[in-house]
């Protein structure tokens, strides 16, 4: 399996370089959720999260990084999820905290490792957005999960790259954009 992702990351990274002729921003953004109590998940589903939300981060990175350093410069932002360091009881979150709350460590060591050669590493930790993933849940239910009583949009999670990817002195930083989730309930 690892073997297979890796190569699929290549193509994408040659396929990136083809066609833009240089790499200055990378945005791992791969999640997947499944909501179950902890003695509930299988092997299948470990497997899965945990190659959806960590192996692709990893061999994702892992190709852009010589580019980036070739270039002198380039920035990373893993999406994380604020859930990774605020679970609820109202939604079991096992494999997401296990395999999301990594990324705000993660990229500060890589902060450090790649900070002479001009690449940045940040993470984005967002609460429940509005996303066709929630169109079929009780959109008021999960509005009431953030203490500013609705769920984020795409935008937000938008903004908040743009805004690390326009600042330059800004490395190792993990921002939660979570209605205030990360503040308490």
């Amino acid at each position: 399996m690892h073997s297979a992702l890796s190569a699929r990351t290549a193509v994408a990274r040659d396929a990136a370089l083809k066609h833009f002729g240089r790499i200055d921003l990378l945005v791992n953004n791969a999640g997947i959720y499944i909501p179950k109590a902890f003695t509930d998940y299988t092997e299948d589903d470990y497997n899965l999260v945990m190659n959806t939300n960590v192996a692709s981060f990893f061999y994702m990175t892992q190709q852009v990084v010589p580019q980036m350093k070739k270039q002198k410069s380039g920035h990373v932002v893993d999406i994380s999820a604020v859930v990774a360091d605020q679970p609820s009881s109202a939604a079991p979150a096992v494999l997401a905290v296990l395999s999301k709350s990594p990324m705000p460590a993660v990229n500060k060591a890589l902060a450090l490792e790649y900070a002479a050669s001009n690449i940045r590493f940040n993470t984005v930790s967002p609460g429940i957005i509005n996303t066709p993933t929630h169109a079929e849940q009780n959109q008021a239910a999960l509005a009431k999960f953030h203490p500013l009583g609705r769920m984020g949009e795409v935008s937000d999670i938008v903004d908040a790259v743009l805004y690390l990817q326009k600042a330059t002195f800004v490395t190792g930083e993990n921002i939660r954009v979570d209605g205030g989730v990360h503040a308490g309930r």
